[in-house]
């Protein structure tokens, strides 16, 4: 019987290696899976590479991994925002890589990752500093950057639904990084805030199906 369930934080978090890349859910602080980010914290991995949206707000969830000295490099579109006041400690010491990527570029190397294509061509970036180092070509006319596949050993994913064989659903923006992040991870562990029966989900309402899912962890306490 597949039952990708699990009882603990420490079985959701088992495995995560030193030097791992982790591909962080959320747009913000909206559908960033702060449980398994504190779970993270307690397991103890260092030396991340850690992929998301923005870089952390406050001295909290990702701002804390990074202040306690477990990130090495950060792969996101917004390192600076609101309250992002451990980057820029860090980052101004010297002891914080950063990739900037943008948005879109960022949601489509993960979106092929999970797809098994190797990498695309985009018009974003091309004649900046984002472009230097990269193949570029001409095509239909227009100049176009080659962008790479982008893996992650593991995705943390927020959800809404679960049920046991691991099939997902969100709710509203809180969808955002989310679904194609959980497409990328090797092992992609997910807090889901309410498990259903299987079979109870409608398969058309299905955003991440269950095949993409390792570990699920229910996190209660979000009705609405």
């Amino acid at each position: 019987m597949i039952d990708k369930i699990v009882r603990s934080m420490a079985e959701a978090m088992a495995g995560i290696a030193d030097g791992s890349t982790v591909l962080l859910g959320g747009f913000g602080s909206v559908g960033q899976p702060d449980a398994l980010l504190d779970g993270l914290i307690e397991q103890g991995a260092k030396d991340l590479v850690v992929v998301a949206n923005n870089a952390g707000t406050g001295r909290t969830g990702l701002a804390l991994l990074m202040e306690l000295g477990r990130v090495r490099r950060i792969i996101c579109s917004y390192p600076r925002s609101s309250g992002s006041v451990v980057f820029e400690e860090l980052y101004r010491a010297g002891r914080l890589e950063l990739e900037i990527v943008p948005q879109g570029t960022l949601a489509e190397r993960m979106r092929a990752a999970g797809a098994g294509v190797g990498g695309f061509y985009t018009p974003t970036g091309v004649g900046t500093k984002l472009a230097e180092g990269k193949e570029v070509r001409e095509i239909d006319g227009r100049m176009m950057i080659l962008e790479t596949a982008l893996h992650g050993d593991v995705a943390l994913v927020e959800a809404w639904n679960a049920d046991r064989w691991g099939n997902l659903t969100y709710n509203k923006s809180g969808r955002n990084f989310n679904a194609v992040m959980a497409t990328a991870g090797r092992m992609t562990i997910v807090q889901a805030y309410h498990i259903v029966p299987l079979g109870s989900l409608d398969p058309e309402a299905i955003v991440t199906p269950g095949i993409f899912v390792n570990r699920v962890i229910h996190v209660p306490g979000v009705t609405a």
